[in-house]
């Protein structure tokens, strides 16, 4: 670890107690939410946080969610990059990559989610940092994953939720499914790479060996429907939604789902001349989209749902990827387990639990290189595990005996192991 100076704390004491992780060092290379929000929760927990930016700044502080621009400092980048210091960085420049170096020998945690090449490109990839410091942390986020048929689609929030199936388990049966109204993705991927972290800091402390830690969007909110989607799974039960619905207002027009002839597509965030071109809405092409996107969103949805009803999924994904305008699929749950990219990541895991029989399930949303996730026992019987515990901690097997027969402790015959099925 690196001997840093802990910063008073917001009473003023600098002699309060040390964070948990004080002394921790992270360089955050990241732009946007998810990485930005990991990085912030590391300095949450004392780690010295370092943003290392462009010299005109992070992309973040140039796009206002809402239009709420602040002072000097817009909101969203306010609320992602507290507890951090920053130093703008021209990493394209041999003497600020050299910088860049020199800050990496005292750090413990990289961290970035350039689009897939770019790191290697720009001279900071894994096996370079790896070189100059071993015992680093490397944390890499992309959209789909760093390989695989879709590693250079656009990772963005309502893309993924929808590609992930969440959004047909919620609002009403004949209607376009509603999004989350948070940026749930993003969230969820930040919650991850924090996890990833830690875990790989905890290996590094028991064996001096830093690693490499991916984390991808879609995996993550993959695996935050664990019990939704092993409901479906392992449980058989589909997607049935209502006729009633059951359950974003900072985000410009048009940004949602909306019908096709065949089925349903997400639509963020697209510039409205482009669009116009597309969709064949001369009304679009004179709007100015920072503005009319805001001011006139219902009819801009509703003209927008209104061209999108005449043709199929596939056919309006064609044209809007060629315009370069974010769109994707809306998946159920059947259409995400049989993807290609999910195949390819191998985000489900499937094992033999000794009372359940086959199990298939959502595994890891994260991929440690040195230290990976594994899946050691299924979900255990009440009490499968009672008298192993108390024997290690130092109590008799008579003793057991007496808590059982007295009701302070319950145990299950023990079951074996899970085993990968053959």
């Amino acid at each position: 670890m690196t001997d840093t100076t802990t910063p008073a704390s917001p009473s003023g004491d600098p002699s309060a107690a040390p964070e948990v992780l004080s002394g921790i060092r992270v360089l955050d290379c990241s732009i946007a939410m998810a990485g930005p929000f990991a990085a912030q929760r590391l300095g949450d927990l004392g780690a010295d946080v370092i943003k290392v930016e462009p010299t005109r700044g992070e992309w973040q502080r140039h796009a206002a969610a809402g239009g709420a621009t602040g002072n000097r400092i817009n909101v969203s980048f306010l609320s992602l990059n507290r507890n951090k210091r920053s130093i703008g960085v021209d990493l394209k420049a041999d003497e600020g990559r050299e910088i860049l170096y020199e800050l990496v020998k005292t750090a413990d945690v990289f961290l970035q989610n350039y689009r897939p090449g770019v790191a290697a490109r720009l001279g900071v990839d894994y096996e370079t940092l790896r070189a100059i410091n071993p015992s680093i942390v490397y944390v890499s986020i992309s959209g789909y994953g760093e390989d695989g048929p879709y590693r250079n689609r656009p990772g963005q929030d309502l893309l993924l939720q929808a590609m992930s199936g969440a959004m047909l388990s919620s609002g009403s049966a004949g209607h376009p499914p509603t999004p989350a109204g948070q940026y749930l993705v993003d969230a969820v991927t930040a919650s991850t790479a924090f996890e990833g972290v830690l875990a790989a800091l905890f290996h590094r402390e028991r064996t001096g060996q830093g690693q490499l830690v991916s984390v991808n969007m879609l995996d993550a909110i993959t695996t935050l429907q664990m019990q939704e989607l092993s409901v479906f799974t392992v449980g058989g039960v589909g997607q049935h939604r209502s006729e009633q619905p059951h359950a974003h207002v900072y985000i410009r027009a048009p940004y949602g789902t909306f019908s096709t002839t065949d089925g349903y597509l997400a639509l963020a965030m697209p510039d409205l001349h482009t669009l116009g071109e597309v969709l064949e809405e001369e009304w679009f092409l004179g709007m100015d989209t920072e503005v009319d996107s805001w001011t006139h969103r219902d009819e801009i949805y509703a003209k927008t749902a209104e061209r999108l009803a005449t043709r199929s999924t596939a056919e309006w994904l064609e044209a809007l990827g060629a315009a370069g305008i974010w769109a994707g699929p809306v998946y159920g749950y059947q259409d995400l387990v049989d993807d290609e990219q999910i195949k390819h990541n191998g985000t489900f895991i499937e094992y033999e639990h000794p009372t359940e029989g086959l199990v298939k399930t959502p595994g890891f949303p994260y991929k440690l290189s040195e230290t990976p996730a594994r899946i050691d026992r299924g979900a255990p019987l009440t009490g499968e595990h009672t008298r192993e515990i108390l024997g290690e901690l130092g109590l008799p097997a008579d003793r057991v005996d007496a808590l059982l027969d007295a009701g302070v402790v319950a145990a299950e015959p023990g079951v074996a192991e899970v085993a990968e099925p053959a």
